[in-house]
């Protein structure tokens, strides 16, 4: 199966593409790749996973996307500025385009770090894109989970519940990477296992990148996680749980999906059950 990740030297020859720019606007102003549009909304929204929140993300990026150019025939190339600094929003963007059954969707491989790494220019000049319908595929629903899908998973031993917030979150300290107070509560779902997301990336002189499907396997068994194994992720907003999404699925996990409202959503439930405290008994 064709990977996902897309180097620069692919993209530097690559036609018929929709290049997407999911950084803030000062820093899409300052500079990105020749063509790009700027859709930051792909990082900042938040969702809930009712059935109105559902139906409210469909709609605003199959617009969105539609604004962009997405028609069907074209391949979605979604870009940040490194792998690293951009809480996954690149691979959030993907992951979006998978939910709404988009057919070609690629992630440029260290993002705009790597580009420039790879010695390509940037530009300052803005395209209008030309207008397009986008189609929706329902068959990628089944990707996005509930808060009732996660309820339901917990008692459930096939699935495992995977975790891969930052260190701070996982153990209680804090509830956001917007602060530590952001949400009403901190703590874990209970029964998650944790991989800390920056864990399946690894250093490189173009700046972080994926590891390879054999060492992301190798970070999944420590947490008995294998390609059969269900996989269940969420992280704070479905940003760096996208970023563990494309890495298990170019590693070969068959069952991966997301749920997206993540703790912003859980956290805010006082009825979903929560683990709080250190994950392990402290001396």
């Amino acid at each position: 199966m064709p990977s996902v990740l897309m180097t620069p030297e692919e993209l530097n020859a690559a036609d018929d593409v929709v290049i997407i720019d999911t950084r803030d606007p000062e820093s899409f102003a300052a500079g990105h790749i020749a063509d790009a549009v700027n859709l930051h909304d792909i990082f900042t929204f938040l969702a809930t996973s009712t059935p109105e929140g559902m139906a409210e993300l469909s709609g605003k990026f199959a617009e969105a996307f539609g604004a962009a150019g997405l028609d069907g025939t074209k391949t979605a190339v979604i870009y940040e500025q490194s792998m690293n600094t951009g809480f996954g929003q690149s691979c959030r963007g993907y992951y979006l385009l998978s939910y709404l059954g988009y057919p070609s969707i690629k992630v440029l491989h260290g993002g705009l770090a790597a580009w420039e790494a790879a010695g390509f220019d940037l530009t300052t000049e803005v395209v209008t894109p030309a207008p397009a319908t986008f189609p929706i595929d329902p068959a990628g629903a089944a990707l996005m989970l509930t808060a009732e899908d996660v309820k339901a998973a917990l008692d459930d031993p096939s699935v495992a519940l995977l975790d891969v917030r930052d260190v701070d979150e996982w153990i209680a300290d804090s509830s956001s990477p917007y602060g530590k107070d952001f949400c009403p509560r901190k703590g874990r779902i209970p029964g998650a296992v944790w991989i800390e997301w920056y864990r399946l990336m690894k250093p490189t002189p173009a700046g972080p990148m994926m590891k390879s499907p054999a060492e992301v396997l190798a970070e999944c068994a420590t947490v008995g996680i294998t390609t059969e194994t269900p996989v269940y992720i969420y992280c704070f907003k479905g940003a760096r749980a996208s970023n563990s999404f494309l890495a298990l699925k170019e590693a070969g996990v068959k069952d991966v999906r997301i749920y997206f409202g993540s703790w912003n959503e859980w956290s805010r439930d006082e009825s979903l059950p929560i683990e709080a405290g250190l994950p392990f008994a402290a001396e």
